[in-house]
């Protein structure tokens, strides 16, 4: 496989659908490599109750608003079909099955090693999300549990689930939507939290959260917290009570000085407040038959699902690049131009105001700056 493009996008989901759409438009022939076989393959395999925690309004990709039939908080479903109405509205027929497994400079262009062969453009956009590298850490004693223990992206719905007690390991939001989705379904669930959290109401005033942060983007994270702090512990109320303590950063700070994206609360508060969801504090080691707390007591579970996120390192796909990424692995810049020429990386952080909308903010960006590029090389 050695096609010849002016830019190699990595992925096929919503950063790699839209800079392939917005690339094309100023002028740049793309090829998008993708190793599933289909466009979205991630939001295809979250679990089934997901829905958008941001609103249809502000989660378009460029150029094609969300149905306006969809609810205000579009289900998995609905963002999938409308993944693959924009990669046909666009005509973008990704190369499926294949995978890329490094990306190195050679000479004006990079070359993409992949499981069928090399391709090699001057531009290229690492796409690839952070969805893809589960987040497992590990406690003494997992090898004598006689339980299961599953990661959030393995988790689909309660069915497998009943008549078990469940502990839900993390509260960020696939966390409390998880433990919320088994307390609906009247199993025994526990969530173990292990520090200080935030927590969000997904609308403020009859307004989604997401129009707020939109409205302070331009102003301090500190001073955004310090305003909103009263508002917010009105409509939140008192987590303390619940044996909860409250982050000392505000949301705002602690996404973009953490990148922790606080609880958006859909009902896991009103689950844990009337006792259908119970907060237990960090695990310090596994027993055969459950888990022992930081505190010394122990329960027993049947199955332990990890809502502990995602870590993706992406220094082992582009390992002869120097600057570009962070101590974990992570881009230090991202929907911009990085300090290797003609390298792009698009939605490959978290975003205070709203992931999808920061993928078509950058995507926009990312098509003026390789245009300009691939202007500026000639006859490439």
């Amino acid at each position: 496989m050695t096609p010849t493009s002016e830019a190699i996008i990595i992925g096929a989901g919503p950063a790699g659908l839209a800079c392939a759409a917005t690339m094309r438009a100023a002028g740049l022939n793309v090829a998008v490599l993708e190793k599933a076989d289909s466009v979205g393959a991630v939001w295809r395999h979250h679990y089934d109750r997901l829905h958008l925690h941001t609103d249809r309004g502000h989660s378009g990709l460029p150029d094609m608003a969300m149905p306006p039939d969809y609810p205000t908080y579009p289900s998995r479903g609905q963002v999938v079909a409308y993944l693959e109405s924009y990669a046909e509205r666009f005509n973008i027929r990704p190369i499926f099955g294949v995978e890329v497994a490094r990306i190195r400079r050679d000479g004006a262009r990079w070359r993409a090693e992949t499981d069928r062969g090399v391709v090699t453009a001057p531009i290229v956009v690492v796409a690839s999300g952070i969805a893809n590298s589960p987040y497992r850490p590990s406690w003494p004693g997992e090898e004598s549990y006689r339980g299961s223990i599953i990661h959030s992206s393995e988790y689909r719905n309660p069915a497998p689930y009943a008549g078990k007690r469940v502990l839900v390991v993390g509260f960020g939001n696939s966390g409390g939507e998880i433990a919320l989705d088994l307390a609906d379904a009247g199993l025994d669930v526990a969530l173990a939290v292990r520090g200080p959290v935030q927590i969000l109401p997904r609308d403020l005033l009859g307004f989604p959260i997401l129009s707020w942060a939109i409205l302070y983007r331009r102003l301090p994270a500190r001073f955004v917290d310090i305003i909103n702090a009263p508002i917010l512990r009105l409509a939140v109320g008192n987590i303390e009570s619940l044996g909860l303590r409250r982050a000392a950063k505000g949301p705002r700070q602690m996404v973009e000085e953490d990148g922790r994206i606080p609880l958006i609360d859909i009902g896991t508060l009103a689950k844990i407040r009337d006792g259908s969801i119970k907060i237990r504090g960090g695990i310090d080691r596994f027993a055969s038959d459950g888990v022992v707390f930081t505190g010394g007591t122990s329960e027993k579970f049947d199955v332990v699902v990890l809502a502990t996120g995602f870590r993706p390192d992406l220094r082992q796909l582009l390992p002869d690049v120097e600057g570009v990424f962070d101590r974990h692995g992570l881009p230090r810049v991202t929907g911009r131009p990085t300090e290797a020429p003609g390298l792009y990386f698009c939605g490959q952080i978290t975003s205070p105001t709203g992931q999808l909308r920061e993928i078509g903010i950058e995507a926009l960006r990312i098509a003026d700056s390789a245009k300009a590029y691939a202007r500026g090389l000639g006859d490439w």
